[in-house]
């Protein structure tokens, strides 16, 4: 960009896309009425710029305060072009009080800030705290800072101290409207006022931290002294001329006195002495003015007078002369001779045009002047008032204001082309939106604070319903409703337009020397004038500035400089032949894509088809003053082109000390200097955007006259067509891509979704960048220029202006017009498309303006050819956003193939970790691919992927990486046989082998044990199984089948030895570690599947390895184990392999299901039998009646079963003499045994039944000797049961011997007798069949035998006993049987001896 020239100055409206916070609203009230025929005094705004303003380093930095008064209310605001500003708008209303013109002075001291107000009736004084006295740390970190007016409210405006009413004087309505005011230095407040007599009253109030009275002071013109003494004046006044009315004062301390200016209505400049009271000079101003005689004795209100102090030139007067029909400024400086008299000395007349002059200000070089034309427009100018020897003033080019009509193409919406030039940035303030829609639905409703969206929905709402409630017919035509939108939009357009004249009306000039800003303050808002750079200031100058001008800088030729000019009024005659449908055109031709080189051939057509005025035909006889185009169209192009290749550092030195690098960070960054650098930035760009269209059109003009135009022929046309035209096409596309994105307002965003947004461009490993950081502005809607300002671009602005500075700014004064052209040039750069920076997309990105920058794309990759793989990344982040993952894969892709070209995809692929890709375009892949699986885009991840394997084919890591993330999204989208197709294909072991592992696992997880099983696991079958077993014996045996999964891999195999194998280790751990109902049934089936796996091998082989006991299993990665002292414990010895059969395996099986069966009729008891051994086991069930299972396992196990009799026979015992409740308990355990013979009655009973059960036992396992019978006997006896008849009697079948020696060792001596009775009777032959006696005694039978031994202790027990007469009767019977016995016994013996 140009650099910006001196010459002229161009206005930046400030406005605020919200309406203005509320003024803080306060009132003094001095009890004073209403003036009857007083002064209407006109509004009047100014300014007060602190001293330190132009220091970096200063709280005052840029900051100023401006004020207006309208009537009895002034309205101030301090503003900060570093920080936004916290309470900062303030209100005052005085009732029946007007402030005089220019009635507010403002004057800092080290410690205050005074405020002085001057109405008509009355004086005041507002004491703030000075900012530095706010922020006494010279480190203001800060983002927004209180204002001075934060604690006004705690003021007593109303103390007579500060407040004061102007003694009134007889005869008179109120003062003149010339005032002055200031500040001593004692602290003493002095307010001087004229008089409609031409005194002047100086009011005096004492310092505002110390009491005193209010003194009142008249400077009267014959030099006499007048005090007045209280509130009334009581000295004799003479007869004073109304001609030396002062309209102007003002007040300059020098030295130790004040001197007070009068400018008055007689033309005549007097001082006077504040501190001898006396009129010290009286100076004709129109001595320096060539005027008529008339003219003198008129009398004139217009005169205007201003001082400016250096130390160098002394104290100068600007004094503006205001005659009817014309108007000078007269520089003067002021005097001093050794007998302190005072004169002028003229320094230079200036003439003025003939319009209204609302201000003007002075500075140590220059006038600046603010004008109302006849058309009450505004037009501002300055001059130099020491080196213009042509009275030439410079152009300040004012905002235009807005057009007055609307075009709207025919394709086009009348609603929204309204809206869109309503809601423009740089067109209309909130607050005429707002007076505008409050008219126009003629209601009293008041809309305050209402955000920019809400207005734009209101206003839609407002003006639309207006249309619909002025049709009045059912049914009208498309055509006729699209009238009735354009007539109702265009009222409220115009509505608009006269409260945005209204709020545009200037009111004063506020000029900052130190910074050399300058403000032009209007009523309803601040703007600020700007250099103009020289190409903008070509194409703007008027007629009669442009012909006057000889040269340009942009041309050291003077023959160029003079081709240049003539091009350029070219140009404007273009642009003023241009109609709305022929700029609309162009501006569409932008918009969708389209050739801007054939639009500008249709419009050219236009213009020469619809040339009524001979404009092309003037166009074309300057043309022909133009000696070589070619080079003026270059230096043009040249002039307006914003690349560059500079690049650049956004970081401050660290170098410096940490108050500077604050100030810098903070310098430009408030809201008002956001606003102000990127409402200049759409100003220039629209301005050459029109430029652009002009050239482009007359380049056609060219094309079409050919060598009427060219003197170089053929070459120069030929050189237009390939280099000219295009470059200048390629400008008109980038200026309107700076425009729109100084104009496109961007989405309010919630905090979370740039948290959220920020995290996912985490992985991507740039969120460190200073693009990438969230909005966090106040600005609200901001555009995107002034989003990207001020997160991104300021920071990086000011650091690239401070690095290149020969003075640092921490020490050089802060030049507003030089720092802002310079921010200006490099914003504009920052954002211009074919630069190779890319911090404008990266901030777009990084706050979430993804429809924003979808359409920044769009508009330039048509034609720019920088950063287009960048632009494709951030087009796929942009479609990412918004559910497109397709079409963001694509853009992905796309920008490959620019990895290693462009800075940003550099730094993209940019990584420190030390396993990164080895090539940038697999770091780039690597990136990406995070960036999906962090949005949650399997699929995407997996295309991707398989294309970055072809990038990757010499990097084996790389493809490990690759084929692992292959296969990880495949298994998490259920693709089993892609996922183990990825797992196969992957060439590092390690890598595989980690796939294979989470394959086992997550298809467990998922009980897809279908696909687990039947893949083949070529190569990796001992790996798969391996990864099987360890997890089976690692995990919980409930939660996961690993054990089931691996019997199913061997069965599906037919390795059935392993599959047997992998089941009894099963149930082994099962009874080990899960001792409840369910891993007691899980373990019997365990046991059955590893029996039928054995079952269906050849005998020969049906065995399997007994498993490691105690479940210990080494695996890869445990830790050594330590004894409780912490030494090593010793390697565990091998142990010897136990070769199981099926035989063995049958055992464990019934050991189980006796487990399992006692579990399910007593489950507490699962805990305990779950490592019951088989004899435990025995005794468990015996305790819970489950006495079939017993049997079955005493047999299994080859096991005694007299524990299940003397068990069987103790529960009948208990049955016997239990009660009722052990009857009920016991039916239960008698149903859980075999009994085919129970036969139940009403008579039956569980007592019955136990026995019956006990008696069908005896009979199915008969024993040797009848140890059964015994030891049941035994037990029965033990508790001193009697013994049933069917056991007695069937024991005596099987060993009455022994039945007789039990009735011996329980003292049963009558049933023992009984019984030796009944067993001699059956050896006679009597009831021999039931002692199992075949055959009785005799001599041909075989032998038999009586227990003798046994008989013999009978009978001596009962000998012993013979007191007992029973005993002695029994005694008696057994001796009688035995002698029978014994002789039967010896006749048979003899019989047998002779037979032998």
């Amino acid at each position: 960009m140009a650099a910006a020239v001196k010459s002229s100055f161009i206005e930046i409206c400030g406005f605020e896309r919200e309406i203005p916070s509320r003024f803080r609203e306060l009132t003094i009230n001095l009890g004073v009425n209403a003036l009857t025929g007083a002064l209407n005094h006109p509004d009047s705004a100014g300014g007060f710029h602190y001293e330190d303003s132009a220091k970096l380093l200063s709280v005052t930095s840029n900051r100023f305060i401006h004020w207006a008064t309208s009537g009895d209310t002034v309205e101030l605001v301090e503003r900060s072009l570093d920080t936004n500003l916290l309470n900062n708008a303030l209100r005052l209303k005085i009732p029946n009080c007007p402030l005089l013109p220019r009635g507010v002075h403002i004057q800092e001291t080290v410690n205050n800030v005074i405020i002085l107000l001057v109405t008509s009736q009355t004086t005041h004084r507002l004491a703030l705290p000075h900012p530095s006295r706010m922020y006494r740390s010279e480190l203001v970190t800060e983002v927004q800072m209180q204002s001075i007016f934060t604690d006004v409210g705690k003021l007593n405006l109303q103390d007579p101290l500060h407040s004061h009413v102007i003694p009134c004087i007889p005869g008179q309505a109120g003062l003149a409207s010339a005032s002055a005011a200031w500040v001593s230095s004692d602290g003493q407040a002095h307010f001087a006022v004229a008089s409609l007599t031409g005194a002047i009253l100086v009011i005096r109030h004492p310092p505002h931290d110390m009491q005193g009275n209010v003194s009142v002071v008249e400077l009267k013109q014959s030099s006499v002294m007048q005090r007045l003494a209280g509130w009334m004046p009581t000295a004799i006044r003479g007869d004073a001329s109304p001609s030396d009315l002062p309209v102007s004062l003002a007040v300059r301390l020098l030295e130790d006195d004040t001197f007070i200016f009068a400018l008055c209505q007689d033309h005549k400049l007097r001082m006077w002495s504040y501190k001898d009271q006396l009129c010290l000079m009286v100076a004709d101003m129109l001595e320096y003015m060539p005027v008529s005689r008339d003219v003198r004795h008129l009398l004139s209100q217009a005169h205007k007078l201003r001082l400016y102090f250096s130390s160098t030139t002394g104290l100068c007067l600007g004094v503006y002369l205001g005659v009817p029909k014309r108007g000078q400024f007269c520089i003067l400086q002021l005097v001093t001779t050794d007998g302190n008299r005072y004169s002028l000395d003229h320094i230079s007349s200036l003439f003025a045009t003939q319009e209204t002059l609302v201000d003007f200000a002075l500075t140590s070089t220059d006038i600046w002047g603010l004008w109302l034309d006849d058309d009450n427009q505004t037009v501002v100018k300055y001059i130099n008032f020491e080196h213009n020897v042509a009275g030439q003033w410079n152009q300040v080019f004012v905002q235009p204001p807005p057009e007055e009509e609307v075009n709207i193409g025919v394709d086009q919406d009348p609603r929204e082309t309204y809206l869109e030039v309503l809601f423009s940035p740089v067109r209309f303030t909130a607050s005429a939106i707002v007076k505008a829609l409050q008219i126009y639905r003629r209601g009293t409703e008041r809309l305050l604070d209402l955000p920019w969206d809400s207005l734009k929905k209101e206003v839609t709402l407002a003006v639309e319903s207006e249309v619909q409630n002025s049709v009045t017919e059912y049914e009208f035509s498309q055509e006729e409703y699209r009238q009735l939108q354009v007539e109702f939009w265009s009222k409220f357009y115009a509505c608009c337009l006269q409260y945005q004249e209204a709020l545009s009306m200037p009111l004063g000039l506020h000029v900052n020397p130190t910074t050399s800003m300058v403000c032009l303050l209007k009523k309803g808002f601040v703007s600020y004038l700007l250099p103009c750079f020289s190409v903008d200031h070509l194409y703007l100058s008027s007629d009669e500035y442009l012909s006057s001008e000889d040269e340009t800088p942009m041309a050291d030729d003077p023959e160029v400089g003079r081709d240049v000019l003539q091009l350029v009024q070219c140009l404007r005659l273009v642009s003023m032949s241009m109609l709305g449908d022929m700029a609309y055109v162009m501006e569409k031709a932008l918009d969708h894509l389209q050739s801007p080189e054939r639009a500008a051939e249709q419009v050219l057509e236009n213009l020469l088809a619809n040339d009524s005025e001979s404009i092309v035909e003037d166009i074309q006889n300057k043309l022909q003053d133009i000696r070589n185009p070619i080079n003026a169209m270059a230096v043009l192009l040249r002039e307006m082109d914003l690349e560059t290749d500079s690049e650049v550092d956004g970081n401050i030195a660290a170098g410096h000390p940490l108050n500077v690098r604050m100030s810098l960070s903070q310098l430009y960054g408030s809201s008002m200097a956001t606003s102000v650098v990127c409402q200049a930035v759409c100003q220039i760009a629209m301005i050459r955007a029109i430029l652009c269209r002009d050239l482009l059109i007359l380049q056609q003009l060219y094309l079409r006259l050919g060598d009427n135009v060219f003197l170089g022929g053929g070459a120069q046309m030929l050189q237009m067509q390939q280099d000219l035209i295009p470059r200048t096409s390629h400008l008109l596309c980038s200026y309107h891509v700076l425009k729109w994105a100084s104009q496109c307002l961007s989405t309010p965003v919630p905090l979370d979704t740039l948290d959220a947004n920020l995290q996912h461009l985490s992985v991507l490993e740039l969120s460190d960048s200073p693009a990438l950081t969230p909005n966090k502005s106040v600005l609200s809607p901001q555009t995107l220029l002034e989003l990207f300002y001020q997160n991104v671009a300021r920071k990086v602005i000011i650091s690239q202006i401070h690095s290149h500075q020969s003075t640092p700014l921490s020490q050089a004064v802060l030049s507003w017009p030089q720092l802002v052209s310079t921010i200006i040039t490099l914003l504009a750069q920052h954002v211009w498309p074919n630069n190779p920076g890319f911090l404008f997309p990266e901030c777009l990105m990084g706050n979430c303006q993804y429809t924003q920058l979808q359409e920044y794309v769009r508009l330039i990759k048509p034609w720019c050819q920088m950063n287009v793989g960048s632009c494709c990344f951030v087009l796929g982040q942009c479609y990412l956003a918004t559910g497109e993952g397709h079409k963001a894969l694509q853009c992905f892709q796309d920008a490959t193939t620019e990895v290693e070209k462009e800075d940003f995809l550099i730094r993209l692929t940019s990584s420190e970790e030390e396993e990164a890709p080895t090539t940038p375009r697999l770091q780039y892949y690597n990136k990406v691919l995070r960036l999906l699986e962090d949005v949650g885009l399997p699929e995407l991840v997996i295309q991707l992927a398989t294309v970055a394997i072809s990038e990757a084919t010499n990097d084996i890591r790389s493809q490990a990486a690759l084929r692992t993330r292959i296969f990880k999204h495949h298994l998490d989208l259920g693709h089993n046989n892609e996922a183990y197709e990825a797992l196969t294909q992957n060439p590092d072991s390690s890598r595989q082998l980690d796939c294979l592992r989470q394959l086992v696992v997550v298809l467990c997880e998922r009980s897809q044990l279908q696909d687990l099983v039947q893949f083949p696991y070529v190569k990796l079958h001992d790996e798969v199984v391996s990864i099987i077993e360890s997890r089976a014996r690692a995990v919980d045996l409930m939660a996961h089948n690993y054990y089931e999964l691996l019997y199913a891999f061997h069965i599906n195999r037919h390795n059935y030895r392993k599959a047997g194998t992998v089941m009894f280790e099963y149930g082994m751990r099962l009874g080990r570690e899960v001792r409840t109902h369910q891993g007691l049934q899980k373990q019997v089936n365990c046991y059955l599947a590893a029996m039928n796996c054995l079952r269906l091998i050849r005998p020969d082989y049906a065995w399997i390895v007994q498993p490691s006991s105690g479940g210990v299993y080494e695996r890869p990665g445990t830790s050594p184990k330590r004894n409780y002292e912490g030494e090593y414990t010793a390697a565990s010895v091998s142990r010897q392999i136990e070769i199981l059969e099926l035989k063995d395996l049958e055992k464990e099986y019934i050991l189980a299901r006796s487990r399992l069966t006692l579990a399910q009729h007593d489950p507490p008891s699962a805990a305990i039998a779950g490592s019951a051994s088989a004899v435990e086991m025995v005794a468990l069930l015996i305790q819970a009646g489950l006495f079939d299972s017993a049997l079955s396992l005493c047999q299994t196990f080859k096991l005694a079963l007299t524990p299940v009799f003397e068990g069987l026979a103790f529960k009948c015992i208990k049955l016997q003499y239990g009660g009722e409740a052990s009857q009920n308990e016991a039916w239960n355990w008698l149903a859980a045994n075999q009994l085919s013979t129970v036969i139940i009655t009403k008579e039956s009973s569980a007592t019955d039944e136990a026995w019956r059960l006990l008696a069908s036992y005896l009979e199915t396992y008969p024993s040797q000797n009848g140890q059964h019978h015994f030891c049941v006997i035994n037990k029965l006896l033990s508790h001193g049961v009697p013994l049933p008849d069917w056991l007695v009697n069937s024991y005596k079948v099987v060993d009455t011997a022994a039945l007789l020696r039990l009735y011996l060792n329980y003292d049963l001596l009558e049933p023992a007798v009984d019984l030796v009775l009944e067993y001699v009777d059956a050896l006679l032959g009597k009831g021999h069949q039931y002692f199992g006696i075949e055959r009785p005694l005799s001599a041909t039978a075989p032998l038999v035998w009586l227990p003798y031994t046994s008989v013999d202790q009978l009978l001596q027990a009962l000998n012993e006993n013979q007191s007992n007469a029973n005993n002695s009767k029994l005694y008696s019977l057994l001796q009688d049987k035995l002698k029978k016995y014994y002789m039967l016994l010896e006749k048979a013996t003899k019989h047998r001896m002779k037979v032998q």
